[in-house]
């Protein structure tokens, strides 16, 4: 497995100059928010997107995967992470949602990123039921992931504490909804932690849907708060076992966005421990 650092922990740096610090701390692959400030898809320029592709090449940095989760630029007031969702009441508002994931496969494509990540379908509204949101879900991102195929590139929803799919039982739940081969899972580790799920036995369960990794720790309260691995209570060994297990050879992007105050000590310090835990797994 490889590992890359997200962007999202270097709000208040340039895209180039993360690059270059990432690169520097040891990392061969970044993860791209594809937000404000970095990556916006709907602002981007031509001349943009090359000094992004200079940037990388100029520091051998490889693409793990484009983050379009956040949604920053929109500064929705309720959570600027999840609004707007795929199951908004507001099918106007709900199409923002829907127009920015089709512009980060089209850049991610233009890159050469091999996936993207988005939310698994948002908060569920008052008096929805969960069954009804699911199926609202399903039916947005289908017409996503035809885009998707015809990019070339994946479409992978992350489970999220306090959204529609939380848990591994109702990401397969999902998936007996989608039959294209463009959609996967990327799946948090720390996400997993937070609902109980196990990680380290839950890898197995969801395998064959695992197109990529996000990393970080979390406490023993499996309050949502992302943690520089080793500050939580995640036994990372056994996940790391359990990756290898299912011969995966792809991305781990360690995603610690909390740290925006000092990133490069974070990223510094979890790259150390990561490290050090796949020598002993």
């Amino acid at each position: 497995m490889k590992l890359a650092f997200s962007t999202n922990a270097y709000l208040k740096f340039s895209f180039t100059d993360t690059v270059r610090r990432l690169a520097r701390i040891g990392y061969s692959g970044v993860e791209i928010m594809a937000d404000v400030p970095h990556a916006w898809p709907a602002y981007l320029l031509d001349e943009h997107k090359q000094a992004m592709r200079q940037a990388l090449a100029d520091d051998r940095m490889a693409i793990s995967n484009i983050n379009s989760f956040m949604m920053h630029a929109v500064d929705d007031p309720r959570q600027k992470y999840w609004y707007p969702s795929w199951i908004e009441p507001d099918r106007h508002y709900r199409q923002i949602r829907i127009n920015h994931t089709k512009r980060a496969l089209t850049l991610a494509k233009e890159l050469g990123a091999p996936c993207i990540t988005t939310e698994p379908g948002g908060p569920v509204e008052p008096g929805q039921s969960w069954a009804s949101a699911l199926k609202l879900f399903v039916e947005m991102i289908k017409p996503v992931a035809e885009h998707a195929e015809k990019e070339g590139v994946l479409l992978l929803v992350e489970p999220e504490p306090g959204l529609l799919i939380e848990t591994a039982d109702q990401f397969l739940e999902f998936m007996q909804h989608i039959q294209s081969p463009a959609v996967g899972m990327n799946f948090d580790i720390g996400h997993s932690y937070c609902v109980a799920d196990d990680p380290a036995t839950t890898i197995p369960r969801v395998a064959k849907h695992i197109r990529h990794f996000h990393l970080e720790d979390i406490a023993a309260t499996r309050v949502h708060h992302h943690l520089v691995p080793g500050e939580g209570a995640i036994d990372f060994a056994a996940c790391f076992r359990a990756i290898r297990a299912m011969k995966y050879d792809g991305w781990v992007t360690i995603e610690l966005y909390p740290y925006i105050d000092d990133p490069d000590e974070a990223a510094r310090t979890a790259l150390a421990r990561v490290q050090a835990i796949l020598a002993k797994a």
